[in-house]
C-alpha cells in the first residue's frame, strides 16, 4: 500500500505516521528525516542537500524525489509506504505519482487529518512550551499554516479528483484518532 498522510502542521501526521507503519508493517517516509540522514551519511543527494540547508533554501524536488526513489527501491519498501511531508504541492504529487508509475504502482490512498485552526494552533503552542521547537513561535505558526493552506492544502482536491482521497477527524486521543484511521483504511 502507497499512502499519502495529508494535513497541516500539529494535525498528529508525524504520531499517526509512526503508529500506521507499525501496525501496518509499512516504511514510514518523512522527507526532513531522510535529509538530515542523507547528509548525515554523507551521501552524493545528501551533500546536495546540505549545500541548500546550510544556506536556508528549500531543498529542489528533484533531490528529495531522487531520496524518495533510493527508499522506494529498497526491499523494505516492496510491500509499500507511508509518504509523511511529501508531496507539499500538486507538481510534486504528480511527480511522486510520475515515480510511481515507473515502478508499475501508485498511491493507494490519500489520508487527510483535519483539525480546526484553533486546535492546530494550541497544539502548536503547545509542543513549542514542551519541547522547545524554534519552528513554533505564534509568527511561524501563522507562516506555516499559510503555506499549507496555499501550497498544500490543494493537494486534498488533486486526490480527491483522482478518487483516493479519505478524510479523517483528527480530534480526539491518540487512540480514537488512530481508530479512524484504520476504519478509512478499511481495517
Amino acid at each position: 500500500m502507497y499512502l499519502v498522510l495529508l494535513g497541516p502542521p500539529g494535525a498528529g501526521k508525524g504520531t499517526q505516521g509512526a503508529l500506521l507503519a507499525k501496525r501496518a508493517g509499512l516504511v514510514k517516509i518523512a522527507t526532513g528525516d531522510l535529509l538530515r540522514a542523507a547528509v548525515r551519511d554523507g551521501t552524493p543527494l545528501g551533500q546536495q542537500a546540505k549545500g541548500y540547508m546550510d544556506s536556508g533554501q528549500l531543498v529542489p524536488d528533484e533531490v528529495v524525489l531522487g531520496l524518495i526513489d533510493e527508499v522506494l527501491a529498497a526491499p523494505e519498501a516492496r510491500h509499500g509506504v507511508i509518504m509523511d511531508g511529501f508531496p507539499r504541492t500538486v507538481a510534486q504529487a504528480e511527480a511522486v505519482d510520475q515515480h510511481l508509475d515507473e515502478r508499475q504502482c501508485g498511491v493507494d490512498l490519500a489520508l487527510g487529518i483535519t483539525v480546526p485552526r484553533d486546535e492546530l494552533i494550541r497544539r502548536l503552542r503547545g509542543r513549542a512550551d514542551q519541547e522547545g521547537r524554534s519552528d513554533d513561535t505564534p509568527e511561524a505558526i501563522r507562516a506555516r499554516l499559510g503555506v499549507y493552506e496555499e501550497e498544500t492544502a490543494p493537494l486534498i482536491a488533486y486526490y480527491k479528483g483522482k478518487g483516493i482521497l479519505a478524510e479523517v477527524d483528527g480530534v480526539g486521543t491518540v487512540e480514537e484518532i488512530a481508530a479512524r484511521i484504520d476504519e478509512a483504511l478499511g481495517q
